[in-house]
This record gives C-alpha cells, sequence and structure tokens, in this order.
C-alpha cells in the first residue's frame, strides 16, 4: 500500500487521532517525533490530549500543550492557538490528541476547511490513525471508516497495533478487509507494530514506554541490558525503515 520516495517533509503536520483511548495513540505521536528528529532538528511536538497530556511526559522531546477543550466542545481560542502555531512555523509537527477530543476536532477541521487552509499555506496534513487487534478492533476500525470516508485528502497513514492481537476479520487481515479497500483511495500507506516475544521484546518496549523513554534514552541508558539495548535497536529501525517507505513529502 505504501509509495516509494526518498523526499522528505519541510513543512508537514502529522496527527495522532483516534477516539479509542489506550490503543497506541500517543505512543505513534512519540514515534513519529523520534523518527523525524532522527532527520531533522526542525520537530515541534504539541499535545492537545485533556486529560493524559502523555506525549508531553515525554521530557526528551521538548512537548507543547495546547488546551482544545473547554466543555466537551473545541475551545475557539485554544484552537487559533494551535492553527497559529502551525501556519507561522516550519519544519515538522506531531500533534497528540485525546480520545475525547476526535469527534469535536474533526468535526472542526472538517467545518472550517482547515485542509484546505494548510495546503494554501503550504502545509500538509497527514492524519495518523491506529488500528488495534482485540476488543478494541471493531471500534477502531469504525473510526478509521470515520475519518476515510470524510477527509478531502489521500492523507491517512493507518498503524496497525496488534500489540492486544492480530487485526483480522474472517480470516482476513487489515489490507485485505473489505473497509481498508473502500477507502484505498484516502490512505497513503501502513506501518505495523507486530507483537513481539512478551518475556523479551515485549517486556523491552513496555519498560521504555512506561519511563516515557525515548528509543534513544532507552538505548543509551546504563541500566539497560546489553542484549535489551539490541533488541530495541531492531525493533526502532524496523519501525523508522517502514516510516522510510512512506510518501511524507510536504
Amino acid at each position: 500500500m505504501a509509495e516509494q520516495s526518498n523526499v522528505r517533509p519541510t513543512t508537514a503536520i502529522h496527527l495522532s487521532l483516534q477516539g479509542k483511548g489506550g490503543v497506541g495513540k500517543s505512543l505513534i505521536a512519540s514515534l513519529l517525533a523520534q523518527y523525524f528528529k532522527s532527520k531533522s532538528d526542525a520537530v515541534q511536538c504539541i499535545d492537545t490530549d485533556p486529560v493524559n497530556h502523555t506525549l508531553a511526559q515525554y521530557k526528551q522531546l521538548n512537548v507543547q500543550k495546547i488546551k482544545l477543550l473547554r466543555d466537551g466542545g473545541i475551545d475557539q481560542r485554544g484552537f487559533d492557538v494551535l492553527m497559529e502555531t502551525l501556519l507561522k512555523g516550519s519544519g515538522v509537527f506531531v500533534v497528540d490528541s485525546g480520545a475525547s477530543t476526535f469527534i469535536p476536532l474533526w468535526h472542526y477541521i472538517l467545518e472550517h476547511n482547515v485542509i484546505a487552509v494548510l495546503n494554501e499555506a503550504g502545509r500538509r496534513l497527514y492524519i495518523h490513525n491506529v488500528i488495534t487487534g482485540g476488543q478494541a478492533q471493531e471500534e477502531t476500525l469504525r473510526g478509521f471508516r470515520q475519518l476515510a470516508d470524510t477527509t478531502t485528502s489521500r492523507n491517512l497513514v493507518v498503524w496497525v497495533n496488534e500489540y492486544f492481537g492480530r487485526v483480522e476479520s474472517e480470516g482476513k487481515g487489515f489490507l485485505e478487509m473489505l473497509v481498508t479497500k473502500q477507502s484505498a483511495g484516502k490512505v497513503l500507506g501502513s506501518v505495523v507494530i507486530p507483537r513481539r516475544t512478551a518475556d523479551t521484546f515485549g517486556r523491552d518496549i513496555e519498560e521504555m514506554i512506561t519511563r516515557k523513554q525515548t528509543f534513544d534514552e532507552a538505548i543509551e541508558s546504563s541500566e539497560s541490558f546489553i542484549m535489551t539495548k539490541q533488541r530495541l535497536k531492531i525493533v526502532q529501525r524496523e519501525l523508522f525503515e517502514q516510516l522510510d517507505k512512506l510518501p511524507l513529502a510536504a
């Protein structure tokens, strides 16, 4: 599904958006931030989650907090601040949103034709959506379908998170599902986070996430075992190689 491209974004906005909590949305935002920081120093991270501010807990990422919700709806001033930042800044932006902001934020983006506004200003908006296996699969698939049905661009990047189990329906993986084929015109590419051996890779990743460490921090830590560092390097390399294959040009 992904397209090959060696072009790097100069002014691009990567928004992690999913209506289901606890499926790895903030993790994906942190991975995107780490990936782009490995390519350039011009990366700005923004956390708009009104509840957890998970991305902001990654101290190495130097995350800015912006409040978007007030009384269950979009805070006009907060959204204006976010748009001002995105329209006046340059480089790569990584924005993490809370599950509770999914519907009002996406509605606001559509109602105000935000994608076109950003495009006219020379910015490209990418929507990163998580689909996970297990009990949350159907709900995350509904969120994906909602985005695919309403976005005006081919700007969706799907993250298939297999931590809770393989994403499949009637023996078909995500890429073979009907909903995926029907939405192919809106999907730019996909990244798979495979489920790994729980006692080794799984434990290493969980500890890194719990400590809100980046890959580099965990790998460089004097407290990490040599083989822990090796496993983390493998995971980081495989994820970054998948991102390298996506056409994420501005």
